[in-house]
C-alpha cells in the first residue's frame, strides 16, 4: 500500500510539474527572440545606443533573478514557440525610469513578422499593461475581436461590461481599443499579477484576481474575411517605462473557468 501511495503521489507531482511551465528559466532569455524597433519620440538618442542585451536583461532583485525591461526604445521580447488553449500568469512591477509614459503590453496570439505593428511588433491582440490602463484590449495590425461593452458617458470610448452589448472591434469596426471594466491595478512600486486565459477564440483578462475583460471571436482580417485567431507567440513590450518581471508561467487548459464568463 505504501508503494502504491508513493507511485500515486509521484504521478500527481509529475502531472503538476508538466502542466505548468515557466517561460523564464531564471538564468537567461535563450528561449526568446528580441527585436529592436522604432525610437520613442524625444528619446531618439537612447534608441541609437540600445542593444538587445541592454533592453532585455536579467538582474537580481530581492535575492531573485528577474527580467528587466529598459523601456527606452520600442522593442519586443517574443517566445520562439506558439501557444494555444492556455492560462498564463505574469507578475510585474514598474521601475523608476520613464521615457514619455509607463507603457508596456502582454501581446498574445502574435503572428507574422516583427514590424507589422508600429514598426516593431508582430500582429497581435494586446492585454494592455500601461499604468492606469491595466487590462484594456488593444488590437494591433489586422486583428479583430468582439466584446460586451457600454459606451462611456462622453461617448468616446467603450468599456467592457458583462451586461453590455456585444460589439465588434478592429481598425474598421468601432476602433482598436476596449477599456477595462474596472481599475484593479496596484499602486506604483507594488507587484501586479495578471492572468490571461485563452481557449479557442475567447480570451479573458484578469488583473489581481478581478476579471476586467472578456474578448470573443478573436480573429485576423484578411481580404475582408475574418479568420480564427486562437494561437500564436507571446510578446512583451519595451515601450516607455522601466519594467520588472519576476514570474511568467503558462499551463495548458481544457476550458476557461466558468465563473470568469458570467
Amino acid at each position: 500500500m505504501k508503494n502504491l501511495l508513493f507511485v500515486l503521489t509521484f504521478c500527481l507531482l509529475s502531472v503538476s510539474v508538466f502542466a505548468q511551465k515557466s517561460l523564464f528559466n531564471g538564468k537567461n532569455l535563450k528561449n526568446w527572440d528580441i527585436f529592436l524597433g522604432s525610437p520613442i519620440t524625444g528619446f531618439e538618442n537612447l534608441a541609437k545606443k540600445a542593444t538587445p542585451a541592454s533592453t532585455y536583461s536579467i538582474v537580481e532583485m530581492d535575492g531573485k533573478k528577474v527580467i528587466h525591461i529598459s523601456g527606452d526604445i520600442f522593442a519586443s521580447l517574443a517566445t520562439k514557440a506558439e501557444y494555444a488553449d492556455y492560462h498564463l500568469r505574469l507578475e510585474f512591477k514598474w521601475g523608476e525610469k520613464v521615457y514619455g509614459k509607463r507603457n508596456s503590453g502582454l501581446l498574445y496570439h502574435s503572428y507574422g513578422p516583427f514590424g507589422a505593428a508600429f514598426g516593431t511588433w508582430m500582429a497581435n491582440i494586446e492585454l494592455q499593461l500601461m499604468h492606469e490602463n491595466l487590462g484594456d484590449t488593444y488590437l494591433m495590425a489586422n486583428t479583430y475581436c468582439e466584446s460586451k461593452v457600454l459606451k462611456s458617458d462622453d461617448g468616446k470610448s467603450f468599456n467592457y461590461s458583462p451586461q453590455g452589448q456585444l460589439t465588434s472591434f478592429s481598425e474598421t469596426d468601432n476602433g482598436r481599443s476596449v477599456k477595462k471594466a474596472k481599475d484593479a491595478e496596484k499602486p506604483l512600486g507594488e507587484w501586479n499579477t495578471v492572468d490571461l486565459y485563452c481557449f479557442g477564440q475567447t480570451a479573458v483578462h484578469v488583473v489581481n484576481g478581478q476579471v476586467v475583460m472578456v474578448n470573443t471571436n478573436c480573429s485576423k482580417v484578411e481580404n475582408g474575411l475574418k479568420l480564427p485567431l486562437a494561437k500564436g507567440k507571446i510578446q512583451l513590450q519595451s515601450e516607455g517605462g522601466e519594467f520588472f518581471i519576476r514570474k511568467i508561467e503558462i499551463e495548458k487548459i481544457k476550458e476557461i473557468p466558468a465563473e470568469f464568463l458570467k
